[in-house]
């Protein structure tokens, strides 16, 4: 027998398999104690929720999820390239410039520690001054250091949100507030509302795609791109920047393409019955997965391909074919939303500056952690713009909470290398393109940069400003789920509208 015969007799006993253990639930569930576990199953589908519970026209079709969709009002963004850097970066050696040298070396104040919850920082730490030099950049005189010297010739793009806080300063936690609205586990990602919300306008790739760096996923994992309660085929789709784009893309050794089409085909026939008999829009999903796995055969590979860039253009960002890195990473984010991804989010790992060692050193591992970042950050910006695209195109960069203005002294013990604790209280971020007004700055800290004087913004309000860019309102766009309407946004959030044309 060939291995295509014995491929097809394998896949024929495998739906028989299937279709027995199909029927077998059915009778099970019908014909047992009067047909009460049938209406059981009928009440738990049904607290999964399955309608759109929004105010947008056009109704959500389970059989296709992806179709493109309609926002609430117009949009000023079609897309979103959102970059993370996972450990939090320190906005006092990159953006925030405030009095802090003066207190160099001395003790912390008494005020700054009572009542605070820190991390690692115990007893009393010393103040740690700023190790990057500023100055001021652009025609809008925004102050950026030297760490990032690609980044101050592009500040006129740019509007820099000095102000941000949250109310968990552990990465894991932190990050899914940042991503879900929620730091516990089960909420969809971001990334996943906004596919659920506009579909993509290429059937052929993703509506929602992650690309990773620095070695590692992020604390939270893969649940910072998940769908949670959302049907799943809106949860993030993990690509690589070497090697295979997405695992198992590539046919089996031996399976042809029209062998593995006739094996979607067999599968989507079962759980079509499926359908038929549960009305679950979860198996619909299931279906449009199948399908998206066999389209990205081709459309991956080709659009995952930076050997196509001319090679100023990947000199520009810094890329470099067959390698994984954040400039690689980048360059396809720009690749994929000029081919209709809805949504890209990078997250680079390694930000996390405590002092332990030379790599979390904010004086040495900071240091070359923008230098992997700078440059390409600041391709895309101008790259983006050069094509046309950086108007329809929101780009979001920042990190889960800020660093302590103190240095840290883990165990009340003096560090080795100069570092920062975790900081809840201020941090920064940047957004560019989309309807975002350039070389502005947005809300103050204090004379150390430890608390916040004006402008206070949260991770709601983040998310309530890049959905209202894409069309939609924060409070009206939700989906029902166990009895009750969910939102990104929680309870919370307010559009900065101090920082939109």
């Amino acid at each position: 027998m060939t291995q295509k015969e014995l491929h097809n007799e394998r896949l024929a006993a495998e739906a028989r398999q299937k279709e027995l253990q199909f029927c077998t639930r059915r009778h099970f569930l019908k014909e047992s104690a009067m047909g009460f576990g049938a209406l059981a199953l009928g009440s738990l589908l049904g607290s999964c929720g399955n309608n759109m519970g929004m105010t947008s026209p056009p109704a959500f079709d389970a059989a296709h999820p992806l179709a493109p969709r309609m926002p609430f009002f117009p949009a000023k963004a079609r897309s979103v390239i959102y970059l993370h850097m996972a450990g939090a970066p320190s906005q006092l050696e990159l953006f925030d410039y405030p009095e802090l040298a003066k207190l160099n070396g001395q003790d912390c104040p008494p005020s700054l520690l009572e009542g605070k919850k820190f991390a690692f920082i115990r007893g009393v730490p010393k103040m740690l001054g700023p190790q990057a030099n500023f100055k001021q950049h652009g025609n809008s005189g925004l102050w950026v250091s030297d760490y990032l010297p690609h980044f101050s010739s592009i500040v006129d793009d740019v509007s820099i949100i000095k102000s941000v806080t949250t109310d968990q300063f552990n990465h894991a936690p932190a990050q899914l507030l940042m991503h879900t609205g929620s730091a516990r586990l089960g909420r969809p990602s971001i990334g996943s509302w906004v596919t659920y919300g506009l579909g993509t306008e290429n059937q052929n790739l993703p509506g929602f795609v992650v690309l990773t760096s620095g070695g590692n996923n992020p604390d939270a994992g893969k649940s910072v791109w998940g769908s949670g309660f959302l049907p799943s085929v809106y949860q993030g789709v993990q690509c690589r920047s070497e090697g295979d784009p997405v695992l198992f893309i590539n046919d089996p050794k031996g399976i042809d393409r029209d062998l593995r089409k006739a094996s979607i085909d067999a599968i989507n026939k079962v759980n079509q019955e499926q359908y038929k008999e549960f009305n679950d829009p979860e198996i619909l999903s299931r279906i449009s997965q199948y399908e998206m796995a066999y389209k990205m055969q081709i459309s991956v590979p080709e659009v995952m391909n930076i050997n196509d860039e001319p090679e100023y253009i990947r000199e520009m960002y810094g890329a470099q074919p067959g390698k994984g890195s954040f400039a690689n990473n980048v360059l396809l984010a720009r690749k994929l939303v000029e081919k209709g991804v809805r949504f890209v989010q990078l997250f680079d790992w390694g930000w996390d500056s405590h002092g332990t060692g030379a790599d979390t050193a904010v004086d040495i591992g900071l240091v070359n952690k923008c230098r992997q970042v700078d440059k390409a950050m600041t391709a895309l910006i101008l790259d983006l713009k050069q094509r046309g695209l950086l108007d329809e195109t929101l780009v979001i960069w920042g990190g889960e909470f800020g660093r302590t203005p103190m240095q840290e002294n883990r165990d009340g013990k003096e560090m080795p290398f100069k570092g920062r604790d975790h900081h809840a209280e201020a941090f920064s971020m940047w957004m560019a393109g989309g309807g975002v007004k350039g070389g502005t700055t947005y809300g103050e800290t204090d004379e150390i940069g430890y608390s916040i004087t004006s402008g206070k913004t949260d991770a709601f309000d983040i998310q309530a400003t890049i959905l209202n860019q894409l069309g939609f309102d924060h409070e009206k766009f939700t989906y029902e789920f166990q009895g009750r309407p969910f939102r990104l946004t929680d309870v919370g959030g307010k559009v900065m509208t101090d920082i939109l044309v």
